[in-house]
């Protein structure tokens, strides 16, 4: 199967923190680079998030959380 997206991440969403993994690769096909980081569930933290992830291109983001989201993340993913 051909890759589609190059650039991707995976938020695990706690409720006190947010595991980001981002899978990135140059070309489609090409080799996959793997990046790990852990934010806190602060504002400033869900900032440095989105920093992170548009500083590494991403472009599609997947979600797992089995508590509630706060509405402050729900904010910061809208831009307000």
């Amino acid at each position: 199967m051909e890759a589609q997206v190059t650039r991707c991440a995976g938020l695990d969403v706690h409720k006190d923190e947010i595991v980001a993994c981002v899978r990135s690769a140059e070309v489609p096909g090409g080799p996959v680079q793997v990046r790990l980081h852990t934010f806190g569930a602060t504002t400033r933290e869900l900032l440095a998030l989105r920093d992170w992830l548009t500083s590494l291109g991403v472009t599609r983001v997947g979600m797992e959380s089995t508590g509630v989201i706060r509405r402050r993340r729900k904010a910061v993913r809208d831009g307000g």
